[in-house]
């Protein structure tokens, strides 16, 4: 009966988890509509994990058939889109890992695009307008001491950032979780190489990220829940670290 041996039904009989309908002078058990319903009830908690004890308390609780597989079917689908999270999250990694982790990769190569001389001076000048001359002309001077190894190393960990984020999103954790305050605390140690932020100029640029556009379509491209999950968590993390 449905793929399962005498041996378990025999078992499942002795210690009260699914008596048969009855027994026939053969000694043979025979199962009706409600003892398969049982039945069923049981693989699924089987394939949920659940030992025998606790599937004895569920099924004995829950006397409505119908309600009991509905609820069933729910915690089945929320342990799918758990697994198809987590398939998601291997595959990019995997797909990575294919390709050597190379930044110029088409899921992060827009951020290392189109960084040309006119493009430069545009987002200087924007920068000293946004954080003042002092800081990005000290920003500029620290990144002149830097060789092209360093960049190098420091785009990496940008693009892992980013990457952890994104698994952070598929996993459904807040931005206030501790998992995602510790990738937060990373990006601003990253920071520090050659800028120490403080609460309200890291707020000023998780609002950067996600409003300014030139920032916002790169985000976009990378993944279009990034933006706005990234800002809600420096958020969170400079109000609770930063002065």
């Amino acid at each position: 009966m449905a793929k399962v041996t005498s041996r378990t039904l025999r078992h499942y009989d002795d210690i009260g988890l699914l008596p048969p309908a009855f027994v026939g002078h053969n000694g043979y058990r025979y199962y009706e509509r409600e003892q398969v319903l049982r039945l069923q009830e049981i693989l699924l908690l089987r394939e949920l994990g659940l030992g025998l004890d606790a599937i004895a308390e569920i099924v004995d609780r829950e006397k409505d058939q119908v309600v009991a597989l509905r609820q069933h079917r729910d915690r089945l689908l929320a342990e799918r889109d758990r697994f198809d999270r987590l398939a998601r999250t291997v595959s990019r990694t995997i797909t990575e890992v294919e390709r050597n982790a190379e930044m110029t990769t088409t899921s992060v190569a827009h951020w290392f695009e189109g960084f040309d001389p006119e493009k430069q001076e545009a987002l200087q000048a924007e920068a000293r307008k946004r954080w003042g001359a002092e800081h990005v002309d000290a920003a500029n001077a620290e990144y002149r001491t830097k060789g092209q190894d360093w960049m190098r190393e420091q785009g990496k960990v940008w693009v892992a950032a980013l990457e952890t984020l994104i698994g952070h999103i598929d996993a459904n954790r807040a931005p206030d979780d501790p998992a995602v305050q510790e990738t937060i605390a990373g990006h601003h140690r990253w920071l520090q190489g050659n800028w120490v932020p403080n609460r309200e100029s890291y707020k000023g640029l998780a609002n950067v990220y996600a409003d300014d556009p030139k920032f916002r379509v790169k985000f976009d491209k990378t993944d279009p829940r990034l933006a706005e999950y990234l800002r809600s968590a420096m958020v969170v993390y400079a109000d609770a670290n930063l002065d």
